[in-house]
């Protein structure tokens, strides 16, 4: 994800790092040749006698910008959710080892608990990604804790479950009461609700139907479109057609990248950076003398 600070409206239209731009400009590109080749092809097309006008295109438009509006409305639904479930993890982690240190007794070594909280975090991030976790959750897990993880289907969910069976040692050895047991376990169930939810993002994105229809309208509207605008625009056809069609196909791939929040692109969640923060401020809470360095989203512009 990449953060910048307040921009002059001129420097603003340049920017490029972090836009959509440059993934769509070779399709703006082919619909800049396409409309030069319009141009040229204009006596012929004339003499065919078929001539496009602008008004149905005015309609269509209308419609698909309607449409484009009310995706890439869910989609950011999608990306708000993810951002608050991620929040809700951060608030969950921290309250559960202010909650562990504050119930055990002093001298408890709370050590393999915390790895166990940054394990789950990274590992979420990585399941949610779909990348392969051993290497990096070697670095928080025990071999035979790491053994069992990365054999099941969701290793987040088996971290949940190594992290329960450790406050249940010491509700065995009468560290933890049934109800301080009962009000940890509860922090545990909300981590859990926050893996439900992301998976339950990654897992059902917007339907496909729903994404290929308004893809298809969209590029065959642009296509279409210099064919409708030469008769009036002429020589400048090429650069009408361009803007317009730079609008509606800039809403479709921010649509996509939105879709799926927890994924690399420019505009997703920046997950790297806040599992550094979760694992940094629980490390710290357990007087751990070797904290990673911190990690901040990309940034265009360093505020000074």
């Amino acid at each position: 994800m990449i953060l910048r600070p307040q921009e002059h409206w001129l420097s603003r239209i340049f920017v490029w790092h972090g836009s959509v731009l440059s993934k769509i400009f070779s399709r703006l590109l082919l619909n800049f040749l396409l409309s030069v080749a319009v141009i040229a092809m204009l006596p012929w097309y004339t003499s065919l006698g078929v001539k496009l006008t602008v008004a149905p295109f005015s309609i269509l438009g209308v419609a698909i910008a309607i449409f484009l509006g009310f995706r890439n409305n869910a989609c950011y639904a999608r990306y708000v959710e993810a951002r608050l479930l991620w929040g809700q993890l951060m608030i969950a982690s921290r309250s559960l080892l202010r909650e562990v240190k504050n119930t055990l007794p002093d001298n408890t070594d709370c050590g393999p608990f915390v790895r166990l909280q940054v394990a789950f975090v990274h590992s979420l991030r990585m399941q949610l990604r779909r990348l392969p976790q051993e290497q990096t959750l070697a670095k928080y897990l025990t071999d035979e804790q790491l053994a069992q993880v990365v054999a099941v289907q969701s290793p987040a969910n088996h971290i949940l479950l190594l992290m329960g069976n450790w406050l249940a040692e010491y509700r065995q050895k009468g560290a933890l009461s049934d109800i301080l047991f009962h009000s940890l376990n509860n922090r545990l169930n909300d981590m859990s609700v926050v893996l439900a939810g992301c998976e339950r993002i990654a897992n059902t994105p917007v339907p496909f139907a729903y994404s290929l229809i308004l893809h298809r309208t969209v590029y065959l509207f642009c296509i279409m479109l210099p064919f409708a605008l030469v008769s009036d625009l002429h020589y400048m056809t090429p650069f009408v057609s361009m803007l317009i069609s730079y609008t509606f196909i800039a809403l479709d791939v921010l649509a996509e990248e939105l879709e799926e929040p927890f994924g690399v692109e420019n505009n997703d969640l920046p997950l790297d950076a806040i599992s550094n923060t979760i694992e940094i401020d629980l490390l710290q809470m357990n007087n751990e003398t070797h904290i990673p360095a911190k990690i901040l989203p990309d940034k265009c512009y360093q505020l000074t």
